[in-house]
C-alpha cells in the first residue's frame, strides 16, 4: 500500500491503529468527516490534500468505529482516498460494529499463487510461457519448473518469505521468517478470539498437519482429541475460516451445476493458508523436499494437495470441492466449479499416472474435461488432460 501510495500519489498519510491509543480516542466520538480530517491532520502533522494524498488505515479491525467511519467518508467526502488493511480477525467478532457494506470496495489477499512466486524471483519469462500455455515449449524448459516448484513447496507464497528468498536464496533464513509468521498467528487466536475457543482453535490448527498426512484427509474430530465431536469445534472451525488462516473444502456427492447445491456440509478438507507454512509446521527439512524420499511420500502427496488447493483458491469465482460417492469407493481430490462446467481434478504428487477414481466419476457423470495433475508432462488424451502441477493454474483456460 505504501508503495502503490508513492507510485500514484504526491502524499502518503499511513496510520497503524495497533496499540494506538490516539486514533482510538480520535474515533471513539462522533464520526464527522470534517473532525475526523483535522484530527488525521494533527497525527500527520501535515495539511491532507484530498486531491494528491492517500490515506491508509493499517490495522483497521482495532479500531472498529475507523471501519464504520468509511460510509461517513463514502457518503459526505468521498474526495478523499483511503485504503485499508486487516487481517479478518476479529473483525467478525466486533458486535455492534457498523459494516461499510456497500460503500467500500474489498480486495482479498491470498498468499502468492506459483506464477507469482516465478515472477518475484527473476523468471517473469517462464511465467508468461504458462499464461500463452505454449506446451511443447513449457515441456522443454521442463526442469527449471520442476525445480522452482519443489523451491516453492519449501518457500510457499507469503510475500516477506518469497522476499527473503529472492534477495538471499538462504532456505534457512525462509524458514525463521515463517516460524515468525505462525508464532504471530498463535498469538492473535488469544488475542481476537473469544477466550473460550482459543484452546480449540489451536487444537485445530495444530492437528491439520496430522490431517493432511493420512490417506483418506478427510477432517475427523477424533484426530483433535479421542471422542471429540463435530459441535465441540465448529465455532472455532469457522473462525479459521473465516480470517483466512485455512481453506475448508466441502465434499459433494453429485457433480451438476452449481456444485454448492450438492455440498455435503458434515465432511470437509482442511487445507492451511500456505504450503511453506505447512512444511514449516511439521519441521519438513528442506533436503527431504530436493531429494526424492521415499519415506515422505505421503506427506509429499498432502503437499502436493495443499499446494493445488491454494492454487485453485487464487482463481476468481471458482467454486473448489472433492467428491466421494456414497460407498467411499471413488474419492476425486478436487472437483471445481467454473459456472459453465464441472472438472474433476486428480492430483498425483509424483508421476505415477493411475487414475482410477477419475475413470469411475468419468463413467458416471461423463464430464467434458478431466483433469489429471502430477509432474509429468501436459499431454490430452480423449477423455483426460494431464496438466502439470507447475501449470495447474491454468485449469480454468483449457478446453
Amino acid at each position: 500500500m505504501k508503495e502503490f501510495g508513492e507510485k500514484a500519489y504526491a502524499d502518503t498519510v499511513y496510520i497503524n491503529f495497533d496499540s494506538n491509543s490516539r486514533m482510538a480516542e480520535l474515533f471513539a466520538s462522533d464520526l464527522d468527516t470534517d473532525r475526523l480530517i483535522m484530527g488525521l491532520e494533527l497525527y500527520a502533522g501535515r495539511k491532507i490534500n484530498p486531491d494528491n494524498t492517500l490515506l491508509i488505515f493499517d490495522e483497521v479491525q482495532e479500531v472498529p468505529r475507523a471501519l464504520s467511519s468509511l460510509k461517513y467518508f463514502y457518503e459526505n467526502a468521498p474526495q478523499y482516498h483511503i485504503v485499508c488493511a486487516g487481517s479478518l480477525l476479529g473483525i467478525a467478532l466486533h458486535q455492534g460494529t457498523s459494516f461499510p457494506v456497500g460503500k467500500v470496495d474489498f480486495l482479498k489477499l491470498f498468499p502468492l499463487s506459483f506464477k507469482e512466486f516465478l515472477m518475484a524471483t527473476g523468471s517473469e519469462r517462464f511465467a508468461e510461457l504458462l499464461d500463452k500455455q505454449d506446451y511443447s515449449m513449457i515441456t522443454s524448459f521442463k526442469q527449471t519448473y520442476i525445480d522452482a516448484l519443489k523451491h516453492f513447496y519449501f518457500v510457499g507464497g507469503m510475500p516477506e518469505a518469497v522476499q527473503s528468498f529472492a534477495d538471499e536464496k538462504d532456505f534457512n533464513e525462509v524458514r525463521n521468517i515463517q516460524k515468525r509468521i505462525l508464532a504471530a498467528y498463535e498469538q492473535d487466536f488469544s488475542k481476537h478470539a473469544p477466550n473460550e475457543i482459543v484452546p480449540k482453535i489451536r487444537m485445530i490448527w495444530n492437528s491439520i498437519p496430522s490431517q493432511l498426512a493420512k490417506e483418506n484427509k478427510k477432517f475427523v474430530y477424533g484426530l483433535i482429541r479421542e471422542g471429540g465431536r463435530a459441535k465441540e469445534y465448529e465455532t472455532a472451525i469457522m473462525w479459521l475460516s473465516d480470517c483466512g488462516l485455512v481453506h475448508k473444502v466441502s465434499r459433494v456427492n453429485a457433480a451438476g451445476i452449481p456444485l454448492k447445491a450438492y455440498e455435503d456440509l458434515k465432511a470437509f478438507k482442511l487445507f492451511v493458508v500456505d504450503v511453506g507454512l505447512l512444511g514449516c509446521m511439521t519441521g519438513l527439512r528442506q533436503r527431504t523436499l530436493l531429494d526424492r524420499n521415499d519415506l515422505f511420500t505421503e506427506f509429499k502427496g498432502a503437499l502436493t494437495e495443499q499446494y493445488v488447493c491454494q492454487q485453485l483458491k487464487t482463481i476468481e469465482d471458482l467454486g473448489v470441492y472433492y467428491y466421494t460417492n456414497d460407498r467411499g469407493s471413488c474419492e476425486v481430490d478436487f472437483v471445481i466449479d467454473t459456472g459453465e462446467q464441472i472438472i474433476p481434478v486428480e492430483v498425483k504428487a509424483e508421476v505415477n499416472l493411475k487414475a482410477k477414481s477419475l475413470r469411475v466419476y468419468k463413467d458416471k457423470y461423463n464430464p467434458e474435461i478431466s483433469v489429471r495433475s502430477s509432474m509429468a508432462d501436459y499431454k490430452k488424451e480423449v477423455w483426460l488432460i494431464n496438466l502439470p502441477l507447475y501449470a495447474v493454474e491454468e485449469i480454468g483456460k483449457l478446453d
